[in-house]
């Protein structure tokens, strides 16, 4: 049965006059919302070049972004609750499109940050919460379980076809028309949903907890910006610094990281709090904590956390390799991860079949096993020549997992809640999906990063060739961070700075190795990160009759 048949038949259940067109819209939607970050991060070279600015600035503003949808996903949950989720649904889409014309026309960083990362941002967290929530309004049983593949297989999608489309597009015409394609979709979108049932009015709409969206918002913002910035400013010992007014920040001679790390925990810790008394004094609340005694949903919200770290990260560390170690274009790196892209949206699509044999449980952990596998196997291949054959193989067997995970954790999640409770199950889960965005761009590229300069550092103090001078030079250099470039302008920049030529060629041999070191050491911690996340997985429902 294809898609559009399987879609077609979701009419059976839920809302008798819901068919194939409602799932299609939110499936449009679902596509437009993932595919921004993985054409960022396959355009990274063509992005860096156009707007004049580095590979951490683009880090920054691939973090940001995950990082706004999460902070406010809980708020755009809670506005769905208070407006009505078609209605809610609709604003994100205008806000997100304005967002995406934004970013289409951005002449710096600066407003790429502003257009990207915060509007485009702000849209999303208004329309992923009212995407799943209803999906959970309009089908239910069997049927449910079959819109969220769908939409799984479609993020799936969205994140394996957006190298390829990206990396086509921006190679014969620009990274630019990406988004304004999606400003078009956008259009159509809103233009068609009209036809689509709109659910009644709210009739007593809570109110909106203004300190609980501040605290939980500025919580999750400083710690996600702490980890983004330790590759930059270092974990304990301070690296770079935050600068103010052109002092730098260094509190008791410690880097900044941890001090964010912690603020932001502690203002997480105070929204418990503040919940909690408002639930005593009978008041609306931002989120109703009882949700998170739920063992399947709290199972579901972890692993889908850990399921975005590794995919988000693996989506930085690879266009990395390609386009900077192996010098590939855009499409030529979307090229490469097209086997990803075909098995992830298979194993999607097929997820929700699997599951009524084995259950979402044992699904879920076959997925992460190979994802373990491949990124083993991924960081194997890893070389100044691309191992051809094995990367293909590598990138399926990841595609067939992640597409095992995606087509699983959303019904689990949208299925342990009562029904009445669907806008906060899907601001959770779209906190803890953009969380984990946000998490592995940010921690991968923090391990690529602080490996790349230690490693450099200690090959260089170990190469007789190089004069003493040349070595302690490098060494202050990598006290602020070695930035990722390819090796041909490392030699150019040592050269310009009065290396030899002959040492400056050493150098730049050096640093090609302590680049391999360094991608191979984030691959390793995305398999480990995988690894883990099977702890994850024991609260997910184990028997078929429990994921019903």
């Amino acid at each position: 049965m294809t898609a559009v048949d399987r879609s077609a038949d979701l009419g059976s259940g839920g809302d008798a006059r819901a068919g194939w067109l409602p799932i299609a819209v939110l499936a449009a939607a679902q596509f437009v919302m993932v595919l921004d970050s993985s054409v960022m991060n396959v355009s990274i070279s063509q992005i860096v070049a156009d707007l004049d600015t580095t590979i951490q600035g683009v880090q920054l503003a691939i973090t940001a972004y995950t990082l706004v949808m999460a902070s406010l996903m809980l708020l755009g949950a809670r506005l769905g609750d208070i407006i009505g989720r078609d209605r809610c649904f609709a604003i994100g889409l205008a806000v997100y499109g304005v967002g995406s014309l934004t970013t289409a026309l951005s002449p710096n960083l600066t407003v790429l940050l502003i257009g990207w990362s915060l509007v485009e941002g702000i849209g999303a967290a208004l329309v992923v919460p009212a995407i799943v929530s209803i999906i959970a309004a309009t089908y239910d049983g069997h049927q449910r379980a079959v819109a969220f593949g769908i939409v799984g297989g479609i993020a799936g999608a969205a994140i394996a076809a957006g190298p390829l489309i990206g990396g086509w597009v921006t190679t014969e015409l620009s990274w630019r028309y990406v988004f304004v394609g999606e400003v078009v979709v956008v259009v159509a979108i809103l233009v068609v949903r009209r036809r689509l049932h709109k659910s009644p009015p709210v009739a007593h709409p809570p109110k909106l907890d203004v300190v609980g969206v501040l605290l939980s918002a500025i919580g999750l913002a400083l710690t996600v910006f702490g980890i983004l910035k330790s590759s930059e400013w270092g974990w304990i010992e301070p690296l770079g610094a935050m600068t103010i007014g052109g002092q730098e920040i260094t509190p008791l001679g410690f880097s900044v990281v941890p001090f964010l790390i912690l603020a932001g925990g502690g203002l997480l810790a105070a929204f418990a709090v503040w919940e909690e008394r408002r639930e005593r004094l009978g008041l609306d609340t931002l989120l109703d904590r009882a949700l998170l005694k739920i063992p399947a949903l709290r199972a579901g919200l972890s692993t889908l956390m850990m399921q975005q770290l590794i995919l988000l990260g693996t989506f930085f560390v690879l266009p990395v390799y390609l386009q900077v170690v192996l010098g590939l274009d855009a499409f030529e790196t979307g090229k490469r991860l097209f086997p990803m892209s075909v098995t992830m949206f298979v194993a999607a699509l097929l997820g929700p079949r699997l599951a009524a044999g084995f259950a979402p449980k044992r699904v879920a952990q076959v997925g992460l096993v190979a994802l373990v596998v491949a990124a083993v196997l991924l960081l194997e291949t890893i070389d100044v020549e691309l191992n051809d054959t094995g990367f293909a193989v590598s990138l399926a067997l990841f595609g067939v997992g992640a597409g095992l995970l995606l087509s699983q954790l959303g019904n689990v999640i949208m299925s342990s809640v009562d029904p009445s409770q669907t806008n906060e199950a899907g601001g959770l889960q779209g906190t803890a999906q953009n969380l984990g965005a946000s998490l592995g761009t940010a921690f991968i590229g923090s391990v690529l990063i602080a490996s790349l300069s230690s490693g450099f550092v200690a090959k260089v103090q170990a190469n007789p060739a190089l004069r003493p001078a040349v070595q302690e030079q490098v060494a202050a250099v990598a006290q602020k961070g070695i930035p990722v470039a390819p090796v041909a302008e490392v030699e150019q920049a040592a050269r310009d700075a009065g290396v030899p030529p002959r040492q400056a060629a050493e150098l730049a041999d050096d640093y090609g190795d302590a680049q391999l070191d360094g991608l191979r050491r984030a691959m390793g911690a995305i398999a480990l990160f995988a690894a883990v996340s099977l702890w994850f997985t024991r609260r997910l429902p184990g028997h078929t009759r429990d994921a019903a």
